[in-house]
């Protein structure tokens, strides 16, 4: 969760350091820090609260000169958050300064085997057992950076990474990473790494993605790689081509509005190029029609919202390629034991894709000898790495922590993945296909219509900014809906809000409804039109103010709920495209009303690469 900085080159490193860091505040953080050797010493700098207290104490980093240094903003783990516990960490005599992202697992033996050698430790961190693992290994291996560096991932077991400066060699960074995000970039100025590309697109645009277990070391105008065991490695860069804006509010409010408006842009993004001639086209698929035909079962395996993209996905899949699928929360599904049995694809799906649950799954999966897909937004993420294949979602940097863009993106990739499956498997004729394909390229311009009709639903937001329970019912795919609008709700707002298939509400739930309860009630599902209205009757008769979702053909609806957000008519198994939009402007807009910080809600991370 927490984000990585570094520098070596031509300018002041701490401005670079602290502009870097401001562009990873979506990740997540509690406290954060800077460390730079000024010319005779490394200087840390680092204070709790957010990035504006540590620019304050540095005056936007011009009181720290020196032209190297590393950054960090920390989502605490171990320990309390605290200025001792903030990173940089350093050795004893304060030559050596790390940053990581991850955890040490083993921190407490190895701690133990420290203090007995003479270590004193300041923090409670497991980090700080790096920087004196360093200093051991530095000081018994002829003071060589690298063999130190390579000693400490022999014998660290955990995710990390990390972000090294020694004094003793003041025109290098060292850079390391096992399952934690890390990327390395080289502009006209110097040499950077940082946890995402946001951090370094105002300085380069040729970036690495350093794999597993490798290590870099930077200087001003050089870039070299390693393995574990020293030897060089040969990389190529990939050039990012997003916009720098992209990760700019351009004058929305909030980065959450700002992605919201851009679905339209992004689902399109997603659509056009795998639509060609009236067929759907998924090259990097990298499966025969055949293979595809020998398809027996699907695992969909993701987290938070991803995970509820892939319980609409079952129906779709079901429904239309006729393969039976299950949907499993990555966090749960190696612990169950999993019965992989041949003809299985596993799909993974992550925003990141970096997510700790869902690439520990993914791996499990290709233990067992599973083919795996990953649906991800993150190009050259560990999940794009290691799944036998990958679909990317292109929905471009999303900076508020609850998603929408790469929630819409999901989506759509599904449906098309579902279609080709179906294509291939004959479940549906080709006017069916055709059919299909012009209600998905119509998603775009509905999505816009939706977003036209914000005034009503900012205008119903306002009443219930005081809320403190709501629900969400549907059926079938407006149950999957009615699990992400909940979720936007209580992640950005903290009023608790939990859904509920309608169908289960005598089964207990209804005893929780009372007099002016707000009940959010999905329908867009035409087939089950009067069985989700007769159980909008039942919360009503028990005191329930009902807010409906439906499509703009059922006028019934108005006879029950109380007010109504129409959205255009699509195929029913594509509805969550639309219905899901006025949730997340729901959402987004009793969460302003309560004048909370809607991009970076509390608790919350936008990568969870911790288990």
């Amino acid at each position: 969760m927490c984000g990585i900085v570094g520098y070596v080159g031509k300018e002041q490193a701490a401005p670079i350091l602290l502009d870097g860091l401001s562009r990873l505040e979506y990740r997540g953080y509690d406290s954060a820090g800077m460390a730079v050797y000024d010319g005779e010493r490394i200087v840390i700098k680092k204070s709790t609260g957010r990035l504006k207290v540590l620019g304050e104490l540095t005056h936007d980093g011009e009181t720290m000169p020196g032209h190297i240094g590393i950054g960090h903003t920390r989502w605490a783990t171990h320990g309390e958050p605290s200025d001792a516990n903030a990173h940089p960490h350093f050795n004893g005599d304060q030559t050596i300064a790390v940053v990581h992202n991850g955890i040490i697992e083993n921190y407490l033996r190895l701690r133990k085997l420290l203090t007995d050698k003479g270590y004193r430790f300041c923090s409670e961190t497991d980090t700080e057992v790096v920087a004196h693992l360093l200093d051991y290994y530095y000081s018994k291996y002829g003071r060589d950076p690298m063999a130190a560096v390579t000693k400490v991932i022999h014998r660290v077991e955990g995710s990390y990474a990390l972000g090294i400066i020694f004094a003793d060699c003041p025109d290098t960074v060292y850079a390391v990473r096992k399952d934690s995000p890390l990327i390395v970039g080289i502009s006209d100025g110097g040499s950077l790494i940082a946890s995402d590309v946001p951090a370094v697109l105002r300085y380069t645009r040729d970036v690495f993605f350093i794999e597993n277990e490798e290590i870099a070391r930077l200087t001003e105008d050089e870039i070299a790689f390693f393995n574990v065991d020293g030897d060089p490695v040969v990389k190529e860069p990939r050039h990012i081509d997003w916009d720098i804006n992209a990760a700019e509010k351009g004058g929305y409010e909030y980065f959450m509005l700002k992605e919201i408006y851009e679905q339209p842009g992004a689902v399109r993004d997603t659509i056009s190029p795998r639509i060609r001639d009236g067929r759907i086209v998924i090259e990097e698929l990298d499966m025969t029609e055949d293979e595809v035909r020998e398809i027996k079962k699907l695992y969909i395996v993701a987290c938070g919202s991803a995970y509820h993209t892939g319980v609409t996905a079952k129906y779709v899949f079901e429904g239309l390629a006729r393969i039976p699928v299950e949907v499993d929360l990555a966090s749960e599904f190696r612990y169950r034991d999993p019965i992989l049995e041949d003809g299985s694809l596993v799909i993974i799906i992550s925003q990141s894709g970096e997510t700790a649950d869902s690439l520990a799954a993914l791996r499990l999966a290709k233990e067992r000898g599973v083919r795996t897909l990953g649906i991800v937004n993150v190009v050259g993420s560990s999940i794009a790495r290691e799944a036998d294949a990958v679909m990317y979602t292109w929905a471009g940097p999303e900076i508020a922590v609850a998603t929408t863009k790469a929630y819409s993106c999901q989506l759509v990739a599904q449906y098309l993945l579902a279609l080709r499956f179906a294509e291939i498997r004959k479940t549906i004729t080709e006017a069916q296909l055709s059919d299909y394909l012009h209600e998905i390229e119509m998603l775009p311009n509905q999505i816009e219509i939706v977003l036209g009709n914000k005034a009503r639903i900012q205008k119903f937001a306002n009443r219930y900014v005081a809320a403190h329970d709501v629900f969400f019912i549907g059926r079938g795919i407006d149950y999957a809906i009615s699990l992400e609008g909940s979720l936007k709700l209580k992640e950005i707002s903290y009023i608790h809000s939990e859904a509920y298939a309608a169908g289960e509400l005598k089964h207990g739930t209804i005893s929780l409804i009372e007099e002016g309860t707000l009940v959010a009630a999905v329908v867009t599902q035409e087939a089950l039109y009067k069985k989700t209205i007769s159980n909008i009757v039942e919360v009503k008769s028990r005191g329930a103010y009902v807010l409906a979702v439906t499509n703009d053909d059922n006028l019934e609806i108005e006879r029950t709920a109380d007010s109504v957000i129409y959205i255009p008519k699509t195929n029913a198994y594509f509805a969550n495209s639309l219905a899901i939009i006025p949730l997340q402007l729901f959402g987004y807009y009793v969460s302003v009303g309560k004048g909370l910080d809607v991009d970076k809600p509390r608790n919350l991370a936008k990568s969870v690469t911790v288990e």
